[in-house]
Order: C-alpha cells, then structure tokens, then sequence
C-alpha cells in the first residue's frame, strides 16, 4: 500500500507538471482514498482558457507522465472538442475543462467528503 501510496505522488506531481507547463490553471486535487466506493483513488482537475489550450495540457500531461513515469493512460477521452478531456491513469483520472463547463459540472465538489488540494497557478 505504501509504495502504490508514493507511486500515485511521483504521479501526481508529474501530472501537474505536465499541467503548468502548458499554463493550465485552477489546479486541483481530490484525494478519494479514504472514501469507500469512488472510481479512483485521485482526480486531477483544472483548465485552460481555449479548445486549443484544453488539448495542449492534455498533450503535455501525456508527454511528461510518459517521459518522466513511463505510463501511459489508459485511456483519454473528449478531445473531438476539448471542453472536457478526461485522462485514465487507472487509480488517477485526469480532467481538463474549459471554464464554463467546469464551473457547470463542478466535480470537485460532488465528493465533498474528499480531501482537496489546490495548487496555486504559476504566473
């Protein structure tokens, strides 16, 4: 458990690297592992200002998990419009929105029980 623990934070930090590269923004972290029956163990969220940025961060998280973990996600879906991509790194789902549709959605808060993290944006 504990090294499947340390696996997800080198994961996670990756993720968000990825994340800033790309000046994703409104960065969050939803830790669900205390909580019994969530689909993951983690949600990573946040934004971009653009369809365009949208896909650059999901690319650039894709890119820097691969490089620097050597995973790939299972599975990403949404970028035909790049609203909401969702990525799939199994114990971690990665979601990327535009601002509207995230204020819209608001599923950070749907696990209101959950420990959240915000990481401040980089200017």
């Amino acid at each position: 458990m504990q090294e499947k623990k340390i696996e997800a934070k080198e994961l996670i930090e990756q993720i968000i690297e990825g994340i800033q590269d790309k000046k994703g923004k409104g960065i969050v972290v939803v830790d669900m592992l205390n909580l019994g029956n969530s689909v993951c163990d983690y949600f990573v969220i946040c934004q971009g200002n653009s369809p365009n940025q949208v896909s650059a961060i999901t690319d650039s998280v894709a890119d820097t998990v691969r490089e620097n973990c050597g995973k790939k996600p299972y599975a990403i879906d949404g970028l035909r419009n790049s609203q909401w991509v969702a990525m799939d790194y199994g114990d971690i789902l990665v979601h990327v929105f535009l601002p509207d549709v995230r204020a819209f959605y608001d599923i950070e808060h749907l696990w209101a029980d959950a420990k959240t993290t915000e990481i401040p944006d980089l200017d």
